[in-house]
């Protein structure tokens, strides 16, 4: 898969970094016993960390305060903050979708690192790494069509805008029950380190080995602005 990054988008976000994680041979219609065990562990260690916590103290811990501050430019509040809250404080469970999809919802509790979710085989030509102009329409998975806000981390295929950090995944390359090959894109402005963009990767593709062993890794790579 070709991936190209734009100068814009380097100097749009300097210190940022978006990691790529391409992963085939998967079925997600079977069950995920392991991972749904997997995901209960999660959630009990995370009511334990972050025992009597509020609402301030998890918008000062890091990546969530990185991310504070980049929903802040939109008037927006991170989304991975809300599950997170939702988990700790109300003692809710991370949702079921599918396992390909549920395996990103439980790495992004443990990293706190946003990532989007596509199959691969929706996405038509190459993939661009930008920033937003503010002219771009852009179609969401609930099926609303906007004209994106200028300034925001995006990545688009041939045909048209596929994600954005502030209005999320598109309406046309989600993941399926019938994808096999996935594509998980991590958006990671500055603040949030290298470290936990490579971390969020390898805890999305242990989560789909846990279910599917003969999966396999097609692309693992990180791109970042200033290098």
């Amino acid at each position: 898969m070709q991936i190209e990054v734009t100068n814009r988008w380097r100097n749009t976000f300097p210190n940022g970094h978006v990691g790529i994680l391409l992963i085939e041979n998967i079925d997600n219609t079977q069950s995920a016993p392991t991972l749904d065990a997997r995901k209960r562990e999660i959630e009990k260690t995370l009511r334990t960390k972050y025992a009597g916590f509020s609402r301030k103290d998890f918008i000062e811990i890091n990546p969530l305060d990185a991310y504070r501050t980049y929903y802040k430019k939109f008037n927006k509040t991170y989304h991975v903050q809300l599950q997170l809250e939702s988990v700790v404080l109300k003692g809710k469970s991370l949702p079921h979708v599918s396992p390909l999809v549920d395996a990103t919802f439980a790495a992004e509790l443990e990293t706190l690192v946003l990532t989007a979710s596509h199959d691969v085989d929706l996405i038509e030509g190459p993939l661009t790494i930008d920033a937003t102009q503010g002219t771009e329409q852009f179609t969401q998975m609930n099926g609303t069509t906007r004209t994106l806000k200028p300034n925001d981390m995006m990545m688009r295929d041939a045909k048209s805008v596929i994600c954005t950090i502030i209005y999320g995944q598109d309406k046309r390359t989600p993941i399926s029950a019938k994808t096999k090959r996935a594509l998980y894109v991590t958006y990671a402005p500055a603040g949030v380190s290298a470290t936990l963009v490579r971390q969020q990767l390898d805890a999305i593709r242990d989560n789909i080995l846990s279910f599917a062993p003969e999966a396999s890794t097609e692309m693992a790579k990180m791109f970042s602005a200033d290098g």
